[in-house]
C-alpha cells in the first residue's frame, strides 16, 4: 500500500485516539511493529493561536515515524494555516484531517462527524488543505451521520476530487458513536467505487478479525483503535500474521510489567512527574484489565502519585 511517497507492505495501522496515541504510545506500538502510527487529533485553531498545549501535541521524535498528524477544524483558512504549519515544522510525514470524531464538543462546532451533514463545507476544508500542503495528505471519516443519511460513497468521491491520498472509513455513523458492529460491507463498496487507497477501521481485534475486514471489504489497510489501548502487542500479533499467516500468543505477566514500566518512563520523560503517572492511570488499568485481580490493581492504580507507587503496585501482580 503506498500513501505518497510512503510504502506499507504490512499495512495496519494505530488510529488516533484522543488521549491515547501520544508519543509514548506511538513509540511503544512502533517498537511492536506498526508501520504508520496516527496522532491525537489537533485543533487547527490552537495550532494558529500557538497554543502551548497544542504545539507540544504537534512534536514528534524520530523513533516514531513515519507519523500521520491528525488536525480538525470547521474553517478553510484556519484549517489551512494549521496545515502548513505542521508542513513547515517537519514534524509528521503525513497529514490527516478529522471528519468522524463523535464527540459532542466537537460536533457542535461543525466539526469531525458534523461534516458528515456539511458536504460542501467538508469540500472546501479538503481543498484548502491540499492547496497548503505538498505533504501526503489524508481523510478520516465516519459512513454517515445516521443510518437515515449514510453518505460515505458521495463523501468519499468529494474526497478523492479534492485530492487527498488515502480515505480511512470508520464503518459506524455517529449516531452509533462505538456501539453495535461496524458495518464492512459499507466499506467495500467505497473500495470498489475508489481509485485511492481505503483503508477499513472498526471492530478488528484478533487475527481471525484482521483476515474477514480484508476478506470482505478488499481494503488497501487496516487501522486498529480501542483494541490497541492498553495492548500495543496487537500490532507485533496482526503484522505477524500478514506476513506469513503465523499466530503469535499474548504477552506473559512479565512483558506486562516490563512494557507498563517502560510507558510509565516515557510519560515521565515527555510529560514529567505530575502529569505522567496521573496519565497512566487509564493505561495500566488498560494493561491489566482481564488479568487476576484486575478489579483491585485498578483501584490501586487510580491512586498512584508516582513511580514507586506504580512500582509497588506491580509488584502485587
Amino acid at each position: 500500500m503506498r500513501i505518497g511517497r510512503f510504502d506499507f507492505d504490512l499495512p495496519v495501522f494505530l488510529a488516533p485516539m484522543a488521549g491515547v496515541t501520544d508519543t509514548p504510545y506511538r513509540i511503544l506500538a512502533r517498537e511492536m511493529g506498526c508501520q504508520l502510527v496516527y496522532s491525537e487529533m489537533v485543533s487547527t485553531n490552537g495550532i494558529n493561536y500557538r497554543n502551548e498545549h497544542t504545539l507540544k501535541m504537534i512534536e514528534s521524535q524520530p523513533e516514531e515515524r513515519p507519523i500521520a498528524m491528525q488536525i480538525f477544524g470547521s474553517d478553510p483558512d484556519s484549517v489551512a494555516r494549521g496545515a502548513a504549519f505542521i508542513e513547515e515544522q517537519g514534524c509528521a510525514d503525513i497529514l490527516d484531517f478529522n471528519m468522524g470524531c463523535p464527540a459532542p464538543k466537537i460536533v457542535n462546532n461543525h466539526e469531525g462527524s458534523a461534516l458528515m451533514r456539511e458536504p460542501e463545507r467538508a469540500f472546501k476544508l479538503l481543498k484548502a488543505i491540499r492547496a497548503a500542503v505538498s505533504m501526503p495528505f489524508t481523510v478520516k471519516m465516519r459512513i454517515g451521520w445516521d443510518k437515515n443519511s449514510i453518505n460515505v460513497l458521495e463523501m468519499s468521491q468529494l474526497a478523492e476530487e479534492a485530492g487527498v491520498d488515502a480515505i480511512a472509513v470508520h464503518g459506524r455513523t455517529r449516531e452509533q458513536f462505538y456501539r453495535d458492529q461496524a458495518d464492512w460491507q459499507i466499506i467495500a463498496e467505497v473500495k470498489k467505487k475508489r481509485r485511492v487507497p481505503i483503508i477499513a477501521n472498526g471492530d478488528v481485534r484478533t487475527t481471525a478479525d484482521l483476515r474477514r475486514i480484508l476478506e470482505v471489504t478488499g481494503a488497501d489497510g487496516v487501522m486498529v483503535g480501542r483494541a490497541a489501548q492498553g495492548n500495543p502487542w496487537i500490532f507485533r500479533q496482526l503484522t505477524q500474521f500478514l506476513k506469513n499467516g503465523s499466530e503469535i500468543p499474548g504477552p506473559t505477566m512479565e512483558e506486562r510489567k516490563e512494557v507498563i514500566v517502560r510507558h510509565l518512563d516515557m510519560l515521565l520523560r515527555f510529560k514529567g512527574d505530575y502529569v505522567g503517572p496521573r496519565e497512566m492511570r487509564k493505561h495500566a488499568t488498560w494493561y491489566t484489565k482481564g488479568i487476576p485481580g484486575s478489579a483491585e490493581l485498578r483501584c490501586l492504580f487510580n491512586q498512584a502519585e508516582s513511580r514507586d507507587d506504580f512500582l509497588r503496585v506491580l509488584d502485587k501482580m
